[in-house]
């Protein structure tokens, strides 16, 4: 079986489980005797599962590596919670695969082990043919409740939009606040899932902000990535630098996230929310897709009273509707 057709099975598995030797056949033109050949010999491999019967048989990915550790937060040391449950488990990944993980994992760590003020740092690791996906969780206030307390924003939301900017840590002391931006951008998917709000980055580069049913404490970091990614590390650092340097100059940000539910962006209060550490960055790139139409005075503190307030930030707005392209024209006009 070659690689490319064992890459297609696993992927059509992958994308649903059902009927699974009938979809094969007609994608690759063979008989069902022979995807179920196929499939029988991925089983024996260890590759994937099945249950059920007959016509009703389901297929599944199987995990293939997997580790839970509980560490106790007081002395722990990232490279050791990556050097003992995380790196074992992924030998024999490709290298730029490897140099992501190892980015991510010890800066999600670290994070827990600065921020939290848990008790615990709980680690897990799940890997199938396909994708790997490592869980951090800790036990303390929520890293949303923590950002909106230590910049004093109005609601936990606004901490999302904030995490989304970039830049942003409760402690510049000791820490830049880029490990969460570019931990997102590198990985096909990356959750924040704590107290009611779920934060999530998927594979298309969408930021989300979901509402979760429960409130849970504490924060659940997830990051899944696939193990034969052709991203490399560098090249996302680089997407984010000002020409012939080497710092985080560049920025994306989702205006809709300054956009909370039943609301509409007509207010300079809203502007000035979105606008918060902008001058930060050489350049920011706001993403209005999502985002139908935008008030006057929300579009005049943006692109003319921030722009001729901060000359050395140039503002870049992207997917605009007709309506909001309008407004941000009328705006720019008026400089």
């Amino acid at each position: 079986m070659s690689t490319d057709l064992r890459h297609s099975i696993l992927l059509a598995i992958a994308e649903d489980g059902s009927n699974v030797a009938a979809r094969l056949a007609n994608q690759h033109g063979v008989s069902r005797q022979a995807t179920s050949a196929w499939l029988t010999k991925l089983k024996k491999e260890g590759l994937i599962t099945s249950s059920g019967v007959g016509r009703g048989v389901r297929y599944q990915l199987a995990t293939v590596a997997q580790v839970h550790r509980v560490y106790p937060r007081a002395g722990l040391r990232e490279d050791i919670v990556w050097a003992e449950s995380i790196s074992p488990l992924l030998n024999d990944l490709p290298g730029n695969v490897r140099d992501i993980w190892h980015y991510a994992v010890t800066e999600m760590v670290n994070n827990a082990i600065d921020h939290s003020g848990s008790e615990n740092v709980a680690v897990e690791l799940v890997r199938d043919a396909l994708n790997t996906t490592i869980y951090i969780a800790d036990e303390g206030e929520g890293i949303f409740l923590k950002i909106q307390r230590a910049m004093n924003l109005y609601d936990p939301r606004e901490a999302i939009l904030e995490l989304a900017k970039g830049k942003l840590t409760t402690d510049p002391a000791n820490h830049t606040g880029e490990g969460i931006f570019f931990s997102s951008k590198v990985m096909d998917a990356f959750d924040i899932r704590s107290g009611l709000l779920h934060f999530m980055h998927d594979e298309w580069g969408a930021d989300i902000l979901l509402e979760r049913p429960a409130n849970a404490p504490g924060t659940l970091v997830l990051m899944r990535l696939a193990n034969d990614s052709p991203r490399i590390l560098q090249d996302v650092f680089d997407q984010f630098a000002a020409p012939e340097e080497y710092t985080f100059a560049k920025t994306i940000v989702p205006v809709r996230l300054a956009q909370h539910e039943g609301e509409k962006l007509v207010s300079r209060s809203q502007a000035k929310r979105l606008t918060m550490r902008f001058e930060r960055f050489q350049v920011v790139v706001l993403d209005f897709a999502g985002v139908e139409e935008i008030g006057q005075a929300f579009a005049d503190e943006v692109f003319r009273v921030f722009s001729n307030a901060h000359p050395n930030t140039q503002l870049l707005p992207i997917n605009l509707t007709p309506a909001v392209e309008n407004m941000v024209k009328r705006a720019q006009s008026a400089k």
